[in-house]
């Protein structure tokens, strides 16, 4: 057997049951552990079919593999055989786990655990790494693994209190206070409100994003300084990172008496001192958060049940809500700068009001808006905000931002979501056919007229047309693949009703040029352009081959 390090994490050392007890969302379930719950758990691997591969002292993740089939029981004796402590098997909802894969797992002698079935395998990893890092980083600094939800904030705030001479909290990217120093009875308002409400005021939230203080300190490295402003005291401000993802912010506000001179400076130490503490309050609370977007996927996509989703959303299942889609346009630049612009625009949308939800995808953001009925002027607002914050973003992430009409409940959010999809891929379609002088970067459903039914019908057509035959069908696939002129040659025929004259001022070609195009398609391939039944075909062609 190969003796070399598994493809994993590199060895921090632990035990499942520290593994468990870490494990406070309920992503994984115990099944079985022949040997106990103290076995020594060096990393994470995922599976693969190479039996050769060490997975020493790791929990491996069979990847696919449901603890409710049979079949299961080979990944686990597998698992096994490559020296792994523990397997992890996809839970299937509603079923038991099947006889066989439990008598694989006693008589290896491994244990066998569950994923939940609202999770996934990269959070299910992330949580495992991070239970064995973070373990390893309490044996080494007992500051990191304090015993309460905020006692080593707590201390934090105050030491940062200490050396900036400020009055300091701690908040994560809600705007809720996670931890803070001593309130001085200099105090201003604002901070005894956000003290006693547990987090900062929803007006204030609103001021920070009026004036770009927020957007400054998602993008911002450095510490921001906000002068002292009538009652309002002087403040430092720097956000807390893990890498690229931003966990939170610290805040120093000089209350009865000036920061220190090097407060900035002590205040940029705090930020990475505080980041070991915000990562574990981010886990703490990553189950509620993984849940919070299964049921928030089911209520956009219409899946499961809607009322059930819409309760522990914290919506009433009769409350009308709209749906937008942020989406950056192709030519946005690289992946990375596009993540980062949905990312910002994210903690953006977020802050926009408190019942705001966001669903972050892999490349777009879905924004669930509670909303008084039949006002999409609202949602409309917001898609305008956000698209201002796109384009002042450094080198400017173009995004398109469609809203979708006011559903009636939260159970009808999947139409309000099909609609914002449907605008975003309108506003694509205006802009590479010139439809307007200046490209519009955000709609609303009511803003895009019968676009959005003409979209929906293309959708239903296309399995015909992708599946059919015919003079009409040879024409366009023989014509792209030759750089499609007659096609474009057509759609602009069609668009001007037919007028040769107006088709050939598009085409920038002369009348006779057209009208020779024209002559080729019926000789060549039999299609007439005067038949009524042959140009309905046409229109839907060059529509479905996007060559309008």
């Amino acid at each position: 057997m190969n003796s070399g390090p598994p493809h994993g994490v590199p060895a921090s050392g632990g035990t499942l049951r520290e593994i468990l007890a870490f494990d406070d969302s309920g992503t994984l379930r115990l099944l079985l552990a022949p040997s106990g719950q103290d076995i020594e758990v060096r990393g994470v691997a995922f599976g693969d079919e190479e039996a050769d591969r060490s997975a020493e002292a790791h929990i491996v993740l069979a990847v696919g593999a449901s603890a409710a089939l049979a079949e299961a029981a080979e990944p686990v004796r597998r698992a096994a055989r490559q020296g792994a402590c523990a397997v992890v098997l996809r839970e299937a909802e509603g079923a038991a786990t099947a006889p066989e894969v439990l008598a694989a797992a006693e008589e290896s002698g491994i244990a066998l655990l569950a994923r939940a079935v609202w999770t996934d395998w990269t959070d299910t990893a992330t949580l495992l790494r991070s239970a064995l890092a973070y373990g390893r980083a309490g044996r080494n600094d007992g500051a990191v693994a304090d015993d309460g939800p905020a006692g080593g904030l707590s201390a934090l705030a105050a030491s940062i209190a200490e050396s900036t001479g400020g009055s300091i909290t701690i908040e994560d990217t809600r705007f809720r206070v996670l931890a803070h120093s001593a309130t001085r009875p200099e105090a201003d308002g604002v901070r005894r409100s956000t003290i006693l409400g547990g987090r900062v005021p929803e007006w204030r939230v609103a001021e920070l994003r009026r004036s770009g203080i927020l957007r400054n300190l998602w993008t911002s490295r450095d510490v921001i300084h906000r002068p002292a402003d009538g009652d309002s005291p002087e403040r430092l401000i720097i956000a807390v990172r893990n890498g690229t993802e931003v966990l939170g912010s610290i805040w120093a506000a000089a209350d009865g008496r000036p920061l220190s001179p090097r407060a900035g400076e002590a205040l940029r130490r705090a930020a990475g001192a505080a980041a070991p503490h915000l990562v574990r309050h981010r886990l703490r609370e990553s189950g509620a958060l993984r849940r919070r977007d299964h049921a928030l996927r089911g209520l956009l996509y219409g899946r499961g049940d809607r009322r059930t989703h819409a309760w522990s959303l914290g919506l009433a299942p009769d409350e009308p809500c709209a749906v937008l889609a942020v989406v950056p346009d192709p030519g946005a630049g690289s992946p990375s700068r596009a993540d980062r612009a949905l990312d910002v625009l994210a903690l953006q949308a977020a802050s926009y009001r408190r019942t705001v939800l966001v669903l972050r995808e892999r490349a777009r953001l879905l924004v669930l808006l509670p909303a008084d009925r039949g006002q999409d002027r609202e949602a409309l607002a917001l898609a305008r905000e956000l698209d201002r914050v796109a384009t002042s973003l450094p080198g400017g992430v173009p995004v398109r931002v469609g809203a979708g009409s006011v559903a009636a409940s939260a159970t009808g959010a999947a139409g309000s979501c099909e609609e914002a999809v449907l605008v975003v891929r309108v506003l694509r379609e205006r802009e590479r056919r010139g439809a307007d002088a200046v490209p519009l970067r955000y709609a609303g459903a009511s803003g895009v007229g019968t676009a959005l039914d003409v979209l929906r019908m293309l959708d239903a057509v296309r399995p015909l047309w992708d599946a059919g035959g015919g003079p009409v069908h040879d024409l366009v696939r023989a014509d792209l693949a030759t750089g499609g002129e007659l096609v474009r040659s057509i759609a602009a025929h069609l668009d001007a009703s037919g007028d040769v004259t107006r088709a050939a001022h598009r085409l920038m070609v002369h009348p006779n040029t057209l009208r020779y195009r024209l002559r080729r398609v019926r000789e060549r391939f039999g299609v007439d352009v005067d038949d009524p039944d042959t140009r309905l075909l046409l229109s839907l062609a060059v529509r479905l081959t996007g060559d309008v």
